[in-house]
């Protein structure tokens, strides 16, 4: 099944070859005027390079265009735009397709890939916040977009779990003498901040800490031990913030898991010259001759003796290409969503993985993202000027989401306890779609009252027009009215139609520059264009049964693309509201 876009770009790239033009000319977009045609060619223009008059060229093309039967008229405009109409039959199979089809009228890929995404970034004892939203966000929209588009896709956590920090913390429990035990999460979150602050004026505390890390990474058991329940406790709960986002991960691999592959790694750096000496530290160069700017080396090996932060992620390369069957083949895709501001190092550790051959060229991208800002234009921080923890936010929403429902006279119906699950929905939906209207490389402002509101282009916006459509098919349903053939003829259905008909492309244009913006672009527009067609074309209340029939139908499929949408973007949509 294929979307009219790519229907008319093929015959209007056949139509551009017949006139021996490059049949690449006949690319087709969306027209710029919907209110003259449905889409347009701009092809002539670039052949008049060619020195040949490019309304001359549209004309002719036109010309074989017009006996298309899908198209209701082919018009030339201005120096030689090809303006394309659809006919109505074209549009109402078009739709039916689409509402018969329990993909919404989204493609499969034609050669799946083996993808890890690698998102979120939580530590051990250390609580999240909101610098963890925008990773877990984008990073899970991310994954469910290739996911559904046909890869195999795994998500993977890339749990904090080693380094100075864990040496910190098993000096500071044995210190306060704690039961590992009884070691909670409240616990780790004090004694971490208390540790790290003591060892910036305690060279004798600090240096401790140091041969505990150095213990804990050659195996010292009781340091072990200790550090397994470190991370079973703070895992527990993070896994438990991250559901209640709508966040799950397939893999919980830490930095610990690269330390095995630490050393074998270094010697094959040296052994292939790439790892050479520099100042006591052994590096690797990855600049290169055609360099625009200054690329600094690879620390792989400080002048300490000790591993750097680039040999993990460089280490996490190699034990990431065991995965995916066949174990130790080189991942086709690893996407890191991290924050912008860790480009120049991912340029790094990918320029060295490829010169060691840990993966295929080409094959790691850093998918970067702005930051999520309060009104003076910085990073978000609490009134006090800390930092805002992830749970405080969730519940600062929930609570502004309880409100806004009040207000709004919704889910009065509902028990306490659908109601507290509405809210959270609500919630959930307004910070995602905050995020993920904006494109990902872009900062915005966090505005927890405009995010919550129930009109205009937000998440709780979103909700209210799903659940809007299925209470009118509950109705349909209790009225024994039921769908049928689509039949457009209203320019409120040709609209609709063809929102409908875009999904597919906004699925490509998301999948491969990386963006789910464009999908929660094309949900906003789904849920605008079906509420001008429910109030320019009545349904339940049509006078004929064929109209009542063919515009339930195009309430099934809106219904059915936007909470496809929404969940794609990770957003639950409640029943009622």
């Amino acid at each position: 099944m294929t979307d009219l876009k790519r229907i008319l770009g093929e015959a209007v790239s056949a139509a551009f070859a017949a006139e021996g033009l490059p049949s690449e000319l006949g690319r087709v977009g969306p027209s710029d005027r919907p209110d003259l045609a449905d889409f347009q060619s701009n092809g002539a223009l670039a052949a008049a390079k060619a020195k040949a008059n490019p309304r001359e060229i549209a004309i002719r093309v036109a010309e074989r265009l017009k006996a298309d039967p899908r198209l209701a008229s082919v018009e030339v405009a201005g120096p030689g735009f090809i303006n394309l109409k659809l006919t109505d039959q074209a549009l109402s199979e078009r739709a039916g397709e689409i509402a018969a089809d329990p993909r919404s009228g989204g493609e499969l890929v034609t050669a799946p890939r083996r993808v890890l995404v690698d998102y979120a970034g939580p530590n051990v004892a250390k609580p999240m916040h909101v610098g963890h939203l925008r990773a877990s966000i984008i990073g899970e929209a991310i994954k469910r977009i290739y996911r559904w588009r046909g890869d195999k896709v795994i998500g993977d956590a890339h749990f904090g779990d080693w380094g100075f920090q864990m040496g910190l913390l098993i000096v500071a429990v044995g210190d306060e003498g704690i039961d590992p035990a009884a070691l909670t999460l409240e616990d780790l979150e004090r004694l971490y901040p208390q540790a790290a602050g003591k060892a910036k004026a305690d060279t004798e505390f600090r240096d401790r800490a140091r041969r505990a890390t150095a213990a804990l990474q050659n195996g010292r058991e009781d340091y072990r031990a200790l550090w397994r329940r470190f991370v079973e406790v703070s895992r527990t709960a993070l896994q438990r913030e991250f559901h209640a986002l709508g966040v799950d991960f397939d893999l919980w691999k830490g930095e610990s898991d690269a330390d095995p592959l630490m050393a074998r790694m270094i010697e094959d750096l040296r052994a292939k010259g790439l790892l050479v000496p520099d100042q006591g530290a052994e590096i690797v160069r990855v600049a290169r001759d055609d360099d625009k700017r200054e690329v600094p080396p690879l620390i792989v090996v400080s002048s300490e003796g000790s591993a750097m932060y680039g040999a993990t992620d460089l280490a996490t390369i190699i034990d990431r290409n065991a995965v995916f069957e066949p174990a130790g083949q080189p991942r086709d895709l690893i996407l890191y969503v991290v924050d912008q501001r860790q480009a120049d190092h991912f340029e790094q550790v990918f320029r060295a993985a490829y010169l060691a051959d840990y993966a295929p060229a080409g094959s790691l991208e850093h998918i970067g993202f702005g930051t999520m800002n309060g009104v003076d234009g910085k990073p978000f921080k609490t009134r006090e000027g800390g930092v805002l923890k992830l749970h405080d936010l969730i519940t600062m929403a929930t609570d502004k989401a309880r409100e806004r429902l009040h207000e709004a006279g919704l889910g009065a119906e509902l028990s306490p306890e659908d109601f507290e699950a509405t809210a959270h929905k609500v919630a959930v939906a307004a910070l995602k779609f905050a995020d993920l209207s904006n494109f990902r490389g872009t900062s915005y402002v966090f505005d927890l009252d405009r995010f919550m509101s129930f009109e205009g282009k937000t998440g709780p916006y979103l909700l209210y027009q799903s659940v809007r459509i299925k209470s009118l098919l509950r109705r349909a349903s209790e009225q024994g009215a039921t769908a049928g053939p689509v039949a457009i003829t209203e320019p409120a259905e040709r609209d609709l139609a063809l929102t409908l008909d875009a999904f597919d492309q906004t699925l490509i244009d998301a999948y491969d520059k990386r963006a789910p913006h464009t999908i929660a672009e094309h949900a906003y527009r789904l849920a605008q264009t079906f509420s001008k067609f429910y109030a320019a074309c009545p349904i339940l209340q049509a006078g004929a049964e064929a109209s009542r029939a063919s515009r339930l139908t195009l309430a099934q499929a809106t219904l059915a693309q936007l909470e496809q949408a929404m969940n794609l973007l990770g957003i639950e949509t409640p029943e009622r509201m």
